[in-house]
């Protein structure tokens, strides 16, 4: 069985000694009374309960699987899961970054962020039927109704109903302009949904009494396309005005998707038979509210293969020091033991170096993005507000596409690591690397990301966040550019940085004459964009080891000399993929698109 340890120790270097995160709290009346002591004590109790009520579930909910009744639709949840998630409300996990008006604790949403990183660690497919609840009251918050936000926020807040984001429907995939979902307008102001829709996680469950659906659907007068699409609240039971439960919803499980992986999440197929909803935010404006959802729900993917890669690294990292194979090529290292410890061997190294890279560096993207939320959503200074939601609105992109995409690539190197013993169930990890593909591809598939990054966020805003990125690195490298010391760091970061202003506008200007070279080269831009950003916080997390090291008598000496010298590996070995992609994503759409003859 994986092991699983909370990287308590990192989030508080990152959150205290990197970002300074208490005295930018206390800027923010909202969390002024946040210091140390309370986000410690959060993060340390967030991880025993990870490790004690949620990971013990995740090979057996993985081999177990939901179970759908064909009777009546109901689906069972792998054994253990309904009680961990009753101990999860008991706590208050679910009310902790939730409006106090509503019930909710008001805590920063980066310790949210933290807390569903080790949840993610734990039992991803667990910590989906809490993660979807959260995206679901953020939407409703922002768009809901008086009387919507009264019957339903309280109850989202303290987590004893969960939400569920009702999509893409089986014809349509991403192109949610073609969903074909209708609501009827009722004389009595709800409206009659009727539909089917597709791999809707936490779909229907036994955890909870009531499933809040946020579902997409078309009026009868809609404009076609995206554009005449409405946002739809639809409760698997209807809920009466004292907010006690009503008469059964038809809205329901039709099937199961039989999937790769995160077994223990039930991925469902929906089936709306005239069910009774109301109307979010206004009409024909539905994705505007979805977005809300949308944005969290990406932003949470980036946070599972954080979570993945954690773990992944954790165990491959322990399982290296103990299998025995082979002696060093340098010379025996274990002269009392029949063969050395694989650790010794530099391909071996370099697997946990790559993985423990983009982990920690996955980390501080996903900590500073979410300290930008918290300042976006509470910071007195509009000007501030409007832009942290700029570099949160970029960011977001890159976050999900990049973690996903490198979580993915460092899950498969931990199981390497095992060799034959990471193929098989029982150490973890094969499961891992399951449960980290399907995050290449739900949220919007990493494609869709692209092309969102540098066809809206980059283009569409004529480079605006992308200057402000900029300027924010070029800070640190007049302010370390001279230092010696950080120049493994700043001298790589520098020159990156400065090709991104000529390359944006290389590609702005060749997609005036052809749309498809932003298709063409989005990925690989996302990429860069991605070594960019994680390249920026590795060097600020290596300039605060440095000072730290500095000091002279540092108790922690092993963990920043630890930081210097993955920082070190990643800018020399991984960093340099940036610009393997800059050459790639100049070649121009030419050579995808005129190969009929090559995909005839």
């Amino acid at each position: 069985m994986p092991q699983y340890t909370p990287p308590l120790r990192d989030m508080q270097f990152l959150m205290q000694e990197v970002l300074g995160l208490p005295a930018r709290f206390a800027q923010l009346p909202a969390y002024a009374d946040v210091d140390t002591g309370t986000m410690d004590a959060i993060l340390e109790e967030a991880g025993k309960f990870a490790v004690e009520v949620v990971q013990p579930l995740n090979l057996s909910g993985d081999a177990e699987g939901c179970t759908r009744n064909p009777a009546d639709s109901s689906v069972t949840t792998p054994k253990g899961f309904k009680e961990a998630y009753a101990k999860y409300v008991e706590g208050g996990w679910a009310a902790l970054s939730c409006d106090s008006a509503y019930g909710g604790q008001g805590l920063p949403f980066v310790l949210n962020q933290c807390l569903y990183e080790m949840l993610n660690s734990a039992n991803q497919a667990w910590a989906m039927y809490p993660g979807l609840s959260h995206g679901a009251y953020e939407a409703l918050h922002v768009y809901g109704s008086d009387e919507q936000k009264k019957l339903y926020l309280p109850k989202l807040t303290s987590g004893e109903w969960t939400g569920t984001m009702c999509l893409t429907e089986p014809h349509c995939g991403t192109d949610l302009g073609l969903l074909r979902t209708k609501a009827e307008p009722q004389a009595d102001g709800s409206y009659k949904i009727t539909g089917n829709k597709i791999f809707i996680s936490a779909g229907e469950h036994d955890m909870t009494d009531n499933i809040v659906h946020l579902v997409l659907a078309r009026l009868p007068d809609a404009p076609k396309g995206s554009k005449g699409i409405s946002l739809f609240l639809v409760p698997k039971f209807l809920v009466n005005a004292d907010g006690s439960l009503g008469a059964r919803n038809p809205i329901s499980c039709s099937g199961l998707e039989h999937k790769m992986g995160i077994h223990g999440n039930a991925t469902a197929q929906i089936a709306i038979d005239g069910a009774v909803g109301s109307l979010v935010g206004q009409p024909n404006k539905g994705l505007q509210a979805m977005f809300v959802m949308m944005n969290a729900a990406r932003l949470g993917v980036a946070n599972q293969s954080l979570g993945l890669m954690a773990v992944a690294y954790e165990n491959a990292l322990a399982y290296a020091k103990d299998r025995l194979q082979m002696r060093s090529l340098s010379g025996t290292k274990a002269k009392d033991l029949p063969a050395d410890p694989i650790i010794v061997h530099p391909d071996v190294r370099r697997m946990l170096l790559t993985a423990k890279a983009y982990s920690e560096g996955g980390r501080a993207m996903m900590i500073a993005t979410s300290a930008l939320v918290d300042e976006e959503l509470n910071h007195p200074d509009e000007a501030v507000r409007k832009a942290h939601a700029a570099q949160v609105a970029l960011l977001t992109p890159i976050l999900k596409a990049f973690l996903t995409d490198k979580g993915f690539e460092v899950t498969v190197l931990c199981q390497q690591v095992f060799g034959g013993h990471g193929y098989i169930h029982e150490t973890g990890m094969e499961q891992l690397v399951r449960d980290a593909r399907i995050n290449m591809i739900y949220e919007g598939t990493n494609g869709i990301q692209a092309l969102d990054l540098l066809g809206r966020k980059v283009l569409g805003d004529q480079g605006a966040a992308l200057k402000a990125l900029g300027k924010l690195v070029q800070g640190l490298v007049e302010e370390e550019g001279v230092n010696e010391r950080m120049a493994d760091f700043i001298n790589p970061l520098a020159q990156l940085a400065g090709q991104m202003t000529g390359i944006t506008t290389e590609l702005g200007l060749k997609a005036l004459q052809n749309p498809d070279e932003v298709g063409a080269a989005a990925t690989d831009y996302l990429c860069v964009m991605g070594h960019l950003v994680m390249g920026y916080w590795w060097a600020r997390m290596a300039q605060t080891a440095l000072r730290a090291l500095a000091e002279g008598d540092v108790a922690d000496k092993t963990f920043y000399e630890g930081k210097l010298q993955t920082a070190r590996f990643y800018f020399a070995r991984l960093f340099p993929e940036a610009g393997l992609r800059v050459r790639t994503m100049r070649t121009g759409s030419k050579l995808l698109m005129n190969t009929d003859a090559a995909l005839a």
